[in-house]
């Protein structure tokens, strides 16, 4: 085993302890606005209703059991929105930078009725109705189950609940990934979203420069062995001993302000410009909220594959798939009409390889690539400047194709 595996074996042995909780349990500095320590605090239901807007909650199952938590920012009779965090993010990430600056809360603002999903695994989603969050079979899944059973769910939940026939859908980074492998696996679901916006969209990971990915690629097989071996099946969960580290650890100076920018930067990019640091609390207090160890070791395999495909299960493929190498996702099914947006210094969604999937997805109808030579992935949801570079454009693109003559009636069931 090298020593990057046994860094990565023992740094995840570590922020599993929770009995070592106690050790981090410091109290945050006075000159943190008191606001912000509280919305690091609550959870996305509590986010809304602390800002004035009409918060429900729901539970939505599976076919395969999973309960995934779902969030509303009711607007009756509206179209709906749905919206679907990235990897390690969860619902909260549309709305807990405050109702000026989080696209959920825009998007209501401009008539629509917002739903904001998790997928299962996450902080939110940690239910089933076998298994408990400490079986191993809880944690065997990878984001091909959420584009094949969480979404799917999730968008028949929304639409009986509303009486329509179609909804727009919003994802960002993993959150474009599993709408791709819905419409390539359940491409029947196409029919049922007016529009995809995809947010730093995600597929293939051949030119991706996150330091996390290529190195769960170049250690795929040890690390993925290794961790769901020795049960961590979880990777950085959501829990006690992770949050207390974070309240400790991101205060609002100098030197502990660069270590947290660096863990998030580190996955995604540095654009420290865009990052508004007052709310780093609160980025830091939702964040990570969880997947499984399976799940990025997917992720390493599509590096290394330089392919879009499903789970690679060696030996095992040909019992799963009845060949020696995984399919490739069907990204020529995906017929629904889609919006890329992108940025020049996103590690996971570099432009080459959003190049690469707007040229095999079929209908494409909008690409843009922000003017910023600094904008990454995080950005285009947390970015100081994320509303004039991009989500203002993405609204005009929506009501464009929805048309002059756009009537509420147009999404009802005939």
């Amino acid at each position: 085993m090298s020593l990057k595996t046994c860094i990565i074996v023992l740094y995840l042995a570590f922020f599993n302890l929770e009995s070592k909780a106690n050790y981090f349990n410091y109290p945050f500095r006075l000159d943190i606005p008191p606001n912000v320590l509280e919305d690091a605090r609550l959870d996305t239901f509590q986010l809304i209703y602390k800002y004035g807007y009409p918060a429900e909650n729901y539970t939505v199952k599976t076919d395969d059991g999973y309960l995934l938590g779902l969030f509303r920012i009711a607007r009756p009779g509206a179209v709906p929105v749905l919206m679907v965090h990235g990897l390690l993010d969860s619902s909260a990430t549309w709305v807990m930078m405050g109702p000026d600056k989080s696209l959920g809360y825009m998007l209501y603002d401009q008539g629509y009725d917002v739903w904001m999903t998790n997928v299962r695994g996450n902080a939110y989603s940690k239910h089933h109705a076998r298994f408990k969050e400490s079986d191993r079979d809880f944690w065997n899944f990878s984001f091909h189950e959420m584009g094949t059973y969480d979404i799917p769910a999730t968008i028949d939940f929304i639409l009986m609940s509303t009486g329509y026939s179609q909804l727009h859908y919003v994802g960002h980074s993993q959150g474009t990934v599993i709408f791709w492998i819905m419409g390539s696996e359940r491409p029947e679901y196409m029919d049922k979203v007016f529009m995809m916006q995809a947010l730093a969209p995600v597929a293939f990971l051949t030119h991706c420069r996150s330091p996390v990915v290529n190195f769960l690629a170049a250690e795929d097989a040890a690390v993925a062995f290794l961790l769901r071996a020795t049960g961590f099946n979880e990777f950085l969960p959501s829990n006690r001993l992770i949050n207390t580290f974070k309240r400790a650890a991101c205060h609002d100076t100098t030197i502990s302000n660069m270590v947290c920018e660096s863990l998030l930067f580190i996955i995604f990019g540095f654009n420290s410009q865009q990052l508004n640091e007052t709310m780093l609390p609160v980025l830091i207090g939702h964040t990570p909220a969880g997947a499984s160890t399976k799940q990025m070791h997917h992720y390493g395999q599509l590096r290394n594959s330089r392919r879009f495909q499903l789970f690679d299960y060696g030996i095992g493929n040909l019992v799963q798939y009845g060949s020696i190498r995984p399919p490739k996702y069907k990204l020529e099914n995906v017929r629904t009409k889609v919006a890329l947006y992108y940025g020049k210094n996103d590690w996971l969604a570099p432009p080459e390889d959003v190049d690469r999937l707007s040229q095999q997805l079929p209908n494409v109808v909008y690409k843009y690539l922000v003017p910023d030579e600094h904008f990454n992935h995080l950005d285009l949801i947390w970015g100081i400047d994320a509303k004039e570079l991009i989500w203002n454009r993405m609204l005009a693109i929506m009501k464009f194709y929805e048309g002059p003559s756009y009537s509420n009636d147009q999404y009802y069931k005939k």
